[in-house]
């Protein structure tokens, strides 16, 4: 019965994540976006698999309708590549959660996911996970600001200032 009723409660879960992203929609289609049904599914299964894979868990409805908000006014982003950039920003979400020790809230993290992609990615995934994240996560792994760059005291002993 315990089984049985997990497997209820899964399917719910499943089923109520779906129904909040086809509800972003109504926002979205401002932008020229919107996710078919399928894609929807696709997105919770990335999600469940991410969760999974970094050793997460999750309550509640997750922040897969905070990174669609956040990234839907990209202009990087088009109905071409939109579920497929959702998908890898759902896997980097999580992956970087673990790297910065949860010590970045859920929206300052996607805030900065979408600053950074926007900016100085310029609309590249490989940068923003490889290069921004990266460099956010270990700054706040070694207690330094989210924004420190070792290149601003390079910069500035080539200069001779200190």
């Amino acid at each position: 019965m315990s089984f049985e009723l997990t497997t209820f409660s899964s399917s719910i879960i499943k089923k109520q994540a779906i129904n909040e992203i086809i509800k972003c929609n109504d926002f979205t289609e401002n932008f020229g976006l919107i996710l078919t049904h399928n894609q929807a599914v696709e997105l919770v299964e990335t999600r469940s698999y991410a969760l999974k894979a970094n050793r997460r868990i999750e309550f509640g409805g997750g922040v897969i309708d905070k990174i669609i908000k956040e990234f839907c006014n990209s202009p990087y982003i088009s109905m071409d590549n939109y579920a497929e950039i959702l998908r890898e920003l759902v896997e980097m979400f999580y992956y970087y959660k673990n790297e910065t020790l949860d010590l970045v809230s859920d929206d300052d993290l996607i805030k900065f996911m979408g600053k950074a992609f926007n900016e100085v990615c310029q609309g590249s995934l490989e940068l923003l996970s490889n290069r921004e994240l990266a460099n956010m996560a270990q700054n706040i792994r070694f207690g330094y600001n989210s924004n420190y760059k070792e290149s601003e005291d390079e910069d500035n002993d080539e200069k001779g200032e200190y």
